[in-house]
């Protein structure tokens, strides 16, 4: 769903306050956060949608890690997660199992447990987690957070809104297939430890919004502007300007439109392409982290340290000008 819509269904819902709730709905921030101590508080997300590739143990590995990604996002560790399954009539009985085995891999991988979950009948395969995870309540890290000054860093590839849909289609190698699952299913992690290390000023993780939306959300919600260099967005290997003009999702259409509501600047040397890839709905996407341009080079190094392979700068934050985000 884009968020134009979301927040149009969601406007009328009255929360009441509550000062344990840490992090709430205000900034559409990737987990909420409630207090239980002065020294703890929980960390909760839930996430779950159809599938995006066919091989349903992938489906469940990049499931399972889209949802950790939330808590990650925070700065938190997850403990606890429980599944949310619909069933179509006559689904074979082998495929249930798969996802939920594909899960459990990256559950484990994360250093969490399955605890249980709900299933129901559905005309349509969906699968994802609900996530339960801990934080001290002085270290959280939100997408609300980033300065004027800070350098704008990405911790995967781009691209794979356009791929899912050409294999969908069937029209991708086997090799670029395989190559686009590891990437949405590989945790983020080591990037959220390099984060925490570096003191990061802020964070999210580039779902369904794209670049562009999520962008937007962390520059309304620390009142700046963000400046994004086209040039330096990364790629998965095999995402080719063909594929990205011919396996176009309803999410890209409906991303891009909100850019255009939300006065979102293209510069003169831009491109369509640049357009299509800031707009690309991802699916377990990497972490966008917003950090001090002293502790950049740490956080790099940190990123190194701990084996994550894209460490793109891809931009900076500046003073809130006339648009949350500008594509250079």
């Amino acid at each position: 769903m884009d968020k134009e819509t979301l927040s149009h269904l969601l406007r009328p819902v009255r929360l009441p306050a509550d000062p344990r709730v840490l992090v709430g709905t205000a900034t559409s921030d990737d987990a909420g956060v409630v207090a239980l101590t002065p020294e703890l508080a929980l960390v909760q997300t839930v996430d779950f949608f159809p599938p995006m590739v066919d091989d349903p143990t992938w489906f469940g590995r990049v499931a399972a890690a889209n949802a950790l990604s939330d808590v990650f996002a925070m700065g938190g560790t997850p403990h606890s997660c429980v599944d949310v399954l619909a069933l179509p009539e006559g689904i074979p009985a082998e495929v249930p199992a798969a996802i939920l085995n594909g899960a459990v891999e990256k559950v484990v991988e994360a250093g969490a447990v399955l605890v249980g979950g709900h299933t129901i009948n559905d005309r349509d395969l969906k699968f994802g987690l609900a996530v339960t995870g801990t934080i001290h309540p002085d270290r959280i890290v939100t997408n609300a957070g980033a300065r004027p000054g800070d350098a704008l860093v990405l911790t995967k590839p781009l691209g794979s809104g356009f791929l899912c849909t050409a294999i969908r289609g069937g029209k991708l190698a086997d090799d670029v297939a395989l190559r686009v699952m590891e990437v949405m299913a590989s945790l983020n992690r080591a990037a959220a430890e390099a984060m925490v290390e570096a003191q990061a000023h802020a964070a999210t993780d580039v779902t369904g919004f794209g670049v562009l939306g999520h962008v937007c959300g962390m520059a309304d919600g620390a009142g700046v502007t963000m400046r994004v260099r086209a040039a330096s967005l990364p790629r998965i290997e095999g995402l080719e300007p063909a594929i990205m003009r011919t396996f176009v999702c309803g999410g890209l259409k409906r991303n891009l439109r909100y850019g255009e509501l939300h006065g979102v600047r293209f510069g003169p040397g831009t491109t369509e392409e640049d357009r299509l890839l800031v707009g690309d709905p991802q699916t377990s996407g990497g972490m966008l982290v917003a950090v001090a341009p002293d502790r950049l080079d740490g956080f790099l190094a940190g990123l190194a340290r701990r084996g994550v392979a894209t460490r793109a700068v891809v931009g900076e934050v500046v003073a809130r000008g006339a648009a949350p985000l500008e594509v250079l």
